[in-house]
């Protein structure tokens, strides 16, 4: 039992020092008496705060297609899974030895690969990609080969790298959580496309009415393959943030932050590099760098990452910061917009809101070219050990799932649920994607469901090794949050209307008691006990 406890110990010691230092000017700052707890705000589950973190770029093979089977090898950490953990539908031996994209089957990549180029995960690309469900074009149109000169070790895969999946060597934190929390094996992107149409999904489940009105052209014609009739599909940046750069729009409409205040539910965005590296005539400038773990620094702030930005009521346009400690999660200047070292402080100073999204720096979200399955596992497990440590925990749920597919392979198409005739669709045909009615308001360029994505439930009230199968997608979050705070729906054309629950990953009949602390660096377990 004492050892038990010393290595609970280091690992809360852990947390708290790779945690951002609180500077004492905000510490000290007494608390807002008129801002109500998270814990106050009636749900209709035991959950009081809901936390999502945000990466970037997985589908749901590239990550856990072997799951639970791992081929480490000497020096890599060493996944050994429970031997009651479930399968998922993943990679199966017909798949890995005759997979219908041939001459390329996936093929396995291993820690010395972390590091790997981006793919193409546009709107019509990734639709041609699936080619109707045969889902045999990824090499075609999707496969970005990488250079010789900055992937010597993985140019020779040419277009096969597109079929490129890690395992439980690799991404073993994730792997780990799945083992003693939930997972969802069939989990979409709400839509097709790169990081914006995922980003506003998550937060709204609604990507039209794009205002024209309130967007800017630099005159290059990307605006115009970024919103088709009058739905954002691509990655145009927002138009109320000073970061943002042309290309940019705006959308109407609402999204999860306007329904949690017209509840006044505490609620915030926090983002790495949000914080202004200068202020120029003005104007934030964001400029911040952080380094990922081969020590290349990369540009901290990603605006089109931002989804909150492209609405006129929640956006903080000039990143402001908020004016004391007790505003954040609540009105005031930051406008409920935050660096990310505000959620250290919040959750420091038992101040955490009822709803976080959480948006690692670029060097950690897990971006193929900026990022890795390593630096991502840093953060998420940062993060993770630090909530299990604090007194917020027996109240946690923490989804974390990823923006887009980035164009890797899956094998699984979902149902069409949205059908949409657009120039930019090309899912069954050219210009098309299915060929019934569209059922969420008539609007086009939102066919959906997007590629497969994993989705975990971290959480005390989160099933143990626990393998879900329910139809869900990027809205199935809005929704949850809606129906924990007994909100209304963001509105007419919104997925949420359509969502699947994700409940079924939680028991909310058995709080559990453990708790489970990684290394953040290897992802296997420090310590797993009952506290």
């Amino acid at each position: 039992m004492i050892r038990k406890n010393l290595r609970w110990m280091a690992a809360v010691l852990l947390a708290v020092n790779l945690a951002v230092v609180t500077p004492n000017s905000l510490m000290a700052q007494p608390p807002n008496n008129n801002a109500r707890n998270a814990e106050s705000f009636p749900t209709t589950t035991p959950i009081k705060h809901v936390v999502v973190i945000f990466q970037e770029n997985v589908s749901f093979d590239h990550y856990f297609g072997t799951y639970p089977n791992s081929d480490a090898i000497a020096g890599e950490p060493q996944f050994h899974a429970r031997k009651d953990t479930p399968a998922v539908n993943g990679l199966t031996a017909g798949l890995l030895a005759a997979n219908p994209n041939q001459p390329y089957p996936p093929i396995r990549l291993d820690r010395s690969e972390n590091y790997t180029c981006d793919q193409n995960h546009d709107y019509t690309p990734e639709q041609q990609a699936f080619d109707s469900g045969l889902m045999d074009k990824f090499p075609e149109f999707t496969a970005t080969p990488c250079s010789a000169k900055t992937y010597p070790n993985l140019a020779p895969l040419g277009p096969g790298i597109v079929m490129g999946y890690y395992d439980g060597a690799t991404v073993t934190a994730l792997w780990n959580y799945a083992q003693h929390f939930s997972l969802d094996d069939n989990f979409f992107g709400t839509t097709f496309g790169p990081s914006t149409p995922g980003a506003l999904n998550v937060t709204s489940g609604f990507t039209g009415d794009a205002d024209l009105g309130h967007s800017i052209d630099d005159g290059s014609g990307d605006l115009e393959n970024d919103v088709v009739d009058g739905s954002v599909i691509g990655d145009a940046d927002p138009y109320y943030d000073d970061c943002g750069s042309p290309d940019q729009t705006s959308l109407t409409g609402k999204n999860i932050g306007d329904l949690l205040n017209q509840r006044n539910v505490s609620w915030g965005w926090f983002q790495g590099g949000f914080t202004p590296s200068a202020i120029v005539a003005g104007k934030a400038q964001c400029s911040t760098t952080t380094n990922r773990l081969d020590g290349t620094p990369e540009t901290a702030y990603s605006a089109h990452h931002n989804p909150f930005e492209y609405y006129a009521s929640t956006a903080n346009i000039h990143h402001t910061p908020p004016a004391s400690l007790s505003e954040i999660g609540h009105a005031g200047p930051a406008n409920h917009l935050y660096d990310l070292s505000y959620f250290w402080k919040a959750l420091a100073n038992g101040q955490l809101p009822a709803v976080t999204y959480l948006k690692a720096n670029r060097a950690q979200d897990g971006h193929p070219n900026n990022s890795s399955p390593l630096d991502e596992q840093q953060f998420v497990v940062t993060v993770l050990n630090a909530l299990q440590a604090s007194p917020v925990w027996d109240s946690t749920a923490v989804f974390i799932t990823w923006d887009d597919s980035d164009g890797w392979y899956d094998h699984v198409m979902g149902p069409i649920v949205n059908q949409s005739v657009s120039k930019a669709d090309g899912l069954t045909g050219v210009g098309a994607c299915g060929t019934g009615a569209n059922s969420l308001g008539g609007m086009q360029a939102r066919c959906g469901y997007g590629p497969r994505i994993p989705c975990l439930v971290i959480s005390p009230y989160a099933k143990d090794n626990f393998v879900d199968g329910t139809l869900t997608d990027f809205s199935s979050i809005v929704r949850f949050i809606e129906d924990n705070w007994d909100l209304d729906r963001i509105g007419p054309g919104s997925f949420d209307q359509i969502a699947g629950p994700l409940t079924n990953m939680f028991d909310f009949t058995n709080k559990r008691s453990d708790r489970l602390f990684l290394d953040p660096l290897t992802g296997e377990v420090l310590a797993s006990f009952k506290h």
